[in-house]
């Protein structure tokens, strides 16, 4: 898939949480084609401190509106900096950068995917859940979070299927994780996609394996060019050492040495 680099403008900056922003991007020409699970590369300026672009997962793409929605966690200074953003600037980024989810024929009309996420990994499953919608599909969301307080665009979520919480401290939804919740038990699924932190990937990961269900998770390995070049975000696969930037991030469980 072509890559771009271009001056997008900010056209809103959202606080939607304490640690997080959704950004919502523009453009003058049509924005390019992107598929979910895929990720942008953004140029932090005026930050005197970060030298390097951010990888940022594609939360949602609205061709109609031409927006673009980056779902930013504020853990640093390049990621605050990107949080001081106001509309009209510009931002400059790379993308769409590596490969996304499997949009095959189990998720076609009738299909049955789960899209399992927890903190910011919720974010590339927005633009994913709306996909399969497209497709004729209902997609079921689990989404875990340590509280109510830090579930993130439940409504943008429900636009698109049923949405099925957990929360460390049962303040909304099942209390637990996202593997203990009842609905694996209690129903089937044809497709697993997963994207949140690595213990969280892995249990679903091991849960898949034993229901004997296709599983697909999004990798956060830390990553500095985005292309392949640097080196460092390498994941151990049974084909050997692969680049997460450009041969992931998302990745079948059964490539994965866990």
């Amino acid at each position: 898939m072509k890559k771009y680099v271009l001056d997008l403008t900010v056209k809103s900056v959202e606080r939607i949480h304490e640690r997080y922003v959704l950004l919502k991007l523009t453009d003058k020409e049509r924005l390019p084609e992107m598929m979910p699970g895929q990720f942008v590369e953004v140029r932090v300026d005026d930050s005197p401190s970060t030298f390097l672009r951010r990888p940022i997962s594609i939360n949602f793409v609205d061709y109609d509106l031409n927006e673009l929605w980056l779902l930013v966690a504020t853990i640093g200074n390049g990621t605050r900096r990107l949080a001081q953003l106001k509309a009209g600037e510009k931002l400059n980024c790379v993308l769409p950068l590596g490969n996304g989810f499997t949009l095959s024929e189990k998720q076609s009309a009738g299909g049955t995917s789960l899209l399992v996420g927890g903190g910011v990994g919720v974010a590339p499953l927005l633009y994913l859940g709306s996909k399969l919608k497209l497709n004729g599909q209902d997609p079921t969301f689990l989404l875990g979070a340590r509280s109510a307080r830090d579930l993130l665009l439940l409504d943008e979520f429900r636009k698109y299927g049923r949405v099925m919480i957990t929360t460390e401290d049962g303040s909304e939804g099942e209390k637990g994780f996202v593997t203990n919740h009842s609905v694996l038990q209690n129903e089937c699924f044809g497709h697993i996609q997963c994207c949140g932190p690595t213990p969280m990937m892995k249990a679903v990961a091991h849960y898949s394996r034993q229901a004997g269900v296709e599983c697909e998770v999004s990798l956060e390995n830390l990553m500095a060019c985005g292309l392949g070049a640097c080196l460092c975000c390498v994941e151990k696969t049974t084909e050997g050492n692969l680049c997460v930037c450009k041969d992931g991030p998302v990745f079948n469980v059964n490539r994965l040495m866990w």
